[in-house]
């Protein structure tokens, strides 16, 4: 569906929320219309899931005003979205694992929509329909993941649903499960719903939305048509100017380690466990260093000696250095008082 020539469905205008100490929202606007997948980006903490939150009514904005379908609103509570067609599938599910799919989307619909058992072939109906198929007498506790994400967006689309927000919603699927995803966004978005699709994987974003917002620090860093922009375009929108970025590592690439580790090895007591052999790594001022690996090969028993929660005695003590101090035998309230937490 063509959306050059349809109203805006819903618009965003100096859209702001202050919490203490921070400006989680600082003057947004957004604007997104009838069958547009929208994209919006960002950093951890830009403001991303305090804006959908105020677009589905959990959290009221300080400032600025909501426009849905050219009549100015004030969301007061998720009820109230639902009522209007907005939906949500917030990243981390709302499901109660001991009720049954039909149960769970009965709770949400509210006793208008009928029992779980008179909700049953629309269930199946709707799910079906989607390419999602689901059996709504199952219990959640036995759904797979990607089955669970299937019972959120079915609990949606169960509504007269325009608008449907996702919070992340393939951090926890399968490519495959990803790709199906897509395929029922299309099909909602050709059928004339507005997505509005949260995502830090950039090349998801590319193939899937035609428009993309980003945020920044709590305010708008740019808008675009991500198909037209490559991945390093978006990140820089996201996280500022890349030349910048690389000029200050390098930069702190020449300042002294505040954390060394060298030669660490440590012998874990359980036999389930992992041990450490010769590892070393240094994290100078201003770094952001990751420890990598699959779960289960030791990153538990690097933090528990870098804390203090495990210790180090004697000579293995000059192991693990902070500020050119040894501190591996300290407890972790001795190393908070030295900075190091």
């Amino acid at each position: 569906m063509s959306t050059t020539t349809l109203p805006t469905r819903l618009s965003l205008r100096g859209i702001t929320k202050r919490y203490p100490g921070t400006v989680a929202n600082d003057g947004i606007d957004l604007a997104i219309a009838p069958g547009e997948i929208h994209a919006l980006l960002g950093e951890n903490g830009a403001g991303k899931s305090t804006l959908m939150k105020i677009i589905f009514g959990v959290v009221q904005p300080d400032a600025g005003s909501i426009v849905w379908e050219g009549q100015p609103l004030v969301m007061r509570d998720p009820a109230q979205a639902r009522e209007r067609g907005i939906g949500m599938v917030f990243q981390h599910f709302s499901l109660f694992e001991t009720l049954s799919v039909a149960e769970n989307i009965a709770l949400a619909l509210g006793a208008g929509a009928g029992t779980p058992k008179q909700l049953e072939p629309r269930i199946r109906e709707v799910s079906q329909r989607y390419g999602m198929p689901l059996e709504p007498q199952r219990l959640v506790h036995s759904l797979s993941i990607g089955e669970r994400q299937r019972v959120e967006i079915v609990r949606c689309l169960m509504q007269d649903i325009r608008l449907l927000i996702l919070d992340e919603p393939t951090s926890v699927l399968t490519p495959q499960e990803a790709d199906e995803l897509f395929v029922v966004l299309r099909r909602l978005a050709a059928e004339g719903c507005s997505v509005l699709f949260i995502s830090h994987k950039l090349n998801e974003v590319r193939a899937l939305c035609q428009k993309a917002t980003v945020l920044r620090a709590g305010k708008v860093s740019g808008t675009c048509v991500p198909s037209q922009c490559s991945d390093l375009d978006l990140a820089r929108l996201m996280v500022g100017d890349a030349e910048g970025l690389e000029a200050k590592y390098r930069k702190a690439e020449g300042r002294a380690a505040f954390l060394q580790v060298e030669g660490l090895s440590w012998r874990n007591a359980d036999p389930f466990g992992v041990s450490l052999k010769d590892l070393s790594l240094d994290v100078r001022a201003g770094e952001i260093v990751g420890i990598a690996g699959v779960a289960g090969n030791g990153q538990d028993e690097l933090l528990a000696l870098l804390s203090g929660e495990r210790t180090l005695q004697g000579r293995d003590a000059e192991r693990i250095r902070f500020l050119g101090e040894p501190v591996a035998h300290l407890r972790p309230d001795a190393r908070r008082r030295q900075g190091l937490a």
